[in-house]
């Protein structure tokens, strides 16, 4: 019966690490996975999560199921982190929290949800956006449709989104991203998302907010700008959050999908149909990781530990990003580069062409995606002259 099944390409990231690792270049760099790194290419346990572990280990007394919408002690600390302590949305009682298996089953549950409860809307993308929310919404049965976020020169295109969000149909799904835009690192002004939010409200318009990188733009408030705006400002808002980047637990699948409705009520109604989705679905999430988050921010000792490591990595990427340019200065490549310093988050769309990409890796070692997108983390300060002086030869 599988005889007419096709063998078809494996994903292109997890194939440049495989690449990677066969590289024999003694100066090859991985520019492509989208973890945080250290300066000496690895990726820690952050200090808080190894104390949390600990307890954990010391005082766990059950592996019994946790429900379809996980754990309420997690629920109850990442709401706060995302919508705000004190804020009038939760004061409403106008949000809900469901635990997931990362952002990405976040994004899974929204998109079957969508699919469920509103059929016949489709769902919009920032053109680029991450390959694979052009899987995941397909997957569950709904159309794609996609507005313009980066212009021809590389930068930021909001003049474009704007008016193609004028443009959408009354009622569909318009996908976000909070912060740390990935794939571009492009991110909207406070004065931009106002303008959003206008346009929103005006077309009766659903925002599904990928919020994946929380922490790692500008701080965990300054991030949520965007998020807490849409939130407190409209009926209703689907939020995708995720703990696996910001805590460092990539392997442990923590995520939450967050649903805003207009009154606490209708929030009750949309949480029933959100754990028969969830039950459907996988059942129950992984409860280690929300487990680890619970842990630390019910803890000051320990969210001050955690806050203390991730303003670290957050400062690391940033001058990063800023000394990139610098060492491209004596090529005089550091204007064309520009923009580098202006992203934010842990990816860049450095403007690199598929060709130059390959050339950067078939000459020089030099890994990432050929659509030019760097995982910034992966430089550090001993591989940025190597790195510069490649660019300048492909240039």
């Amino acid at each position: 019966m599988f005889e007419h099944i096709e063998r078809v390409p494996g994903d292109a990231i997890l194939g440049l690490i495989e690449a990677f690792k066969k590289d024999t270049n003694p100066q090859k760099v991985d520019l492509g996975v989208g973890v945080y790194k250290d300066d000496q290419g690895n990726t820690p346990v952050m200090r808080a999560v190894k104390e949390a572990e600990a307890l954990l280990l010391k005082n766990e007394t059950t592996k019994t199921y946790i429900g379809s919408h996980g754990a309420p002690a997690y629920g109850e600390v990442v709401l706060p982190m995302v919508l705000g302590e004190g804020s009038p949305v939760l004061e409403a009682k106008r949000a809900s929290a469901t635990q997931s298996p990362g952002g990405t089953g976040a994004l899974r549950l929204a998109a079957d949800f969508i699919a469920k409860e509103l059929p016949g809307k489709d769902i919009w993308v920032s053109d680029p956006t991450w390959p694979n929310h052009l899987g995941i919404f397909p997957a569950a049965g709904l159309t794609l449709q996609k507005y313009p976020y980066v212009d021809a020169e590389n930068r930021l295109d909001f003049d474009g989104m704007l008016g193609a969000l004028k443009q959408i149909p009354e009622g569909d799904v318009v996908l976000l991203h909070a912060c740390c835009h990935n794939p571009t690192g492009f991110d909207l002004s406070r004065e931009q998302w106002q303008q959003v939010l206008e346009v929103l409200r005006e077309r009766s318009l659903l925002p599904l907010i990928d919020f994946a990188y929380q922490g790692f733009g500008e701080g965990l408030d300054e991030d949520a700008y965007g998020v807490r705006l849409l939130a407190e400002n409209l009926d209703e808002v689907i939020i995708t959050s995720s703990c696996s980047k910001n805590f460092g637990i990539y392997c442990e699948r923590t995520g939450c999908l967050i649903l805003v409705a207009k009154n606490e009520e209708q929030m009750e109604n949309v949480r029933s149909q959100i754990a028969i989705v969830a039950r459907e679905n996988y059942s129950n999430p992984p409860a280690h990781g929300g487990s680890i988050v619970s842990e630390i921010l019910h803890s000051a000792e320990l969210a001050a530990t955690w806050r203390e490591e991730l303003t670290e990595m957050r400062d690391r990427i940033n001058t990063l990003r800023r000394d990139f340019v610098e060492a491209l200065k004596p090529y005089d490549l550091d204007q064309k580069y520009a923009c580098v310093a202006e992203q934010r988050g842990m990816f860049s769309y450095t403007g690199l062409t598929p060709e130059q990409v390959d050339r950067l890796r078939d000459e020089f070692g030099i890994y990432m995606v050929r659509s030019g997108r760097a995982n910034v983390a992966g430089f550090s300060h001993k591989n940025l002259p190597y790195l510069a002086k490649a660019i300048a030869a492909v240039n």
